[in-house]
């Protein structure tokens, strides 16, 4: 029986794909788009990209050439690299430097943690703070993670001088806009019924913040505290090469001196701390039930 009969009423048919104008209103009318101008632009898209990524090559003089003229210089790098250099007294500086660099994540984590947490709370949507304090808390955060930590090091060496005061500061700055743009989209993200919920009460902005929206977001958060602890870490090898103490200023002065046996042992250390830091960052985000690979995902979506 026709459709017409059973209503009363004629059915409009969908078109039916054909060629001309109405293959076009055959695909609007099941929700495409036609495929030839989309096909164009994907393809627009790849050579464009292509293009870019050759021209930076070529510019950059990136290439099989360069490596094969350098072989010399490689190989004598690589062989002064052994045997490392295990003298007991250099295992005792090593050890020290460890030690320091440890200190300068830590104490960089926490005071980038009392700046950047204050103002992820400012930034997240859903706290609805006021939305000039919002500009100035994304302005901020913009600021103080678009500047790298090398030359925030940089200029604390020269404010402060040498050694790992320069790099707490240098890299609790970064820090600080890290974990304010990071926390803030944890946040944003959490689920925005028990948050209605709060703020229908009549609860305060501050009250829906703790109450509602940070009980949901701490595991993320912590999650985020911890990766930022593994960056710090890595962060205080390369600032230390300026001058801001730890294992980066001993790396600096082997470098300098082309003492490659006890540049290879303190590579060694580095490689060691890094694989002990990320373990034990791995260890206690598993305690805490959230994924290893969430902070890292997130990261990397919302870098900037």
């Amino acid at each position: 029986m026709r459709p017409e009969l059973e209503t009363g009423e004629p059915v409009r048919e969908t078109p039916r794909p054909g060629s001309g104008d109405r293959q076009v209103e055959w695909e609007r009318a099941v929700g495409g788009r036609p495929r030839a101008p989309m096909r164009t632009l994907r393809w627009l898209t790849y050579l464009g990209v292509a293009t870019l990524a050759l021209w930076s090559l070529s510019a950059t003089g990136v290439g099989i050439g360069q490596l094969v003229e350098g072989r010399e210089g490689i190989a004598r790098l690589v062989s002064g690299l052994f045997p490392p250099d295990l003298d007991p007294a250099l295992l005792r500086r090593i050890g020290t430097a460890v030690l320091e660099t440890v200190q300068i994540s830590v104490s960089a984590l926490v005071l980038g943690a009392l700046l950047g947490l204050p103002l992820a709370v400012l930034i997240a949507g859903n706290v609805r703070a006021p939305r000039w304090l919002a500009l100035a808390a994304r302005g901020l955060g913009t600021v103080l993670r678009g500047v790298p930590e090398l030359l925030w090091a940089l200029l604390f060496v020269a404010a402060v001088g040498l050694g790992p005061t320069a790099g707490v500061y240098a890299i609790s700055l970064h820090s600080a806009g890290m974990l304010a743009k990071l926390c803030s989209e944890q946040m944003e993200a959490v689920d925005p019924a028990p948050v209605e919920a709060v703020r229908l009460t009549g609860a305060s902005r501050t009250a829906t913040a703790l109450l509602a929206i940070a009980p949901q977001a701490r595991g993320t958060i912590a999650s985020q505290l911890l990766y930022q602890w593994e960056c710090n870490v890595r962060s205080s090898v390369v600032i230390g090469y300026v001058g801001a103490g730890g294992l980066g200023q001993e790396l600096g002065v082997a470098l300098h001196l082309f003492r490659y046996q006890e540049l290879a042992t303190l590579m060694a250390a580095v490689l060691i701390l890094v694989l002990l830091v990320d373990g034990l960052s791995v260890l206690v985000r598993r305690r805490l039930g959230v994924p290893a690979a969430l902070s890292d995902d997130s990261t990397r979506s919302r870098w900037g």
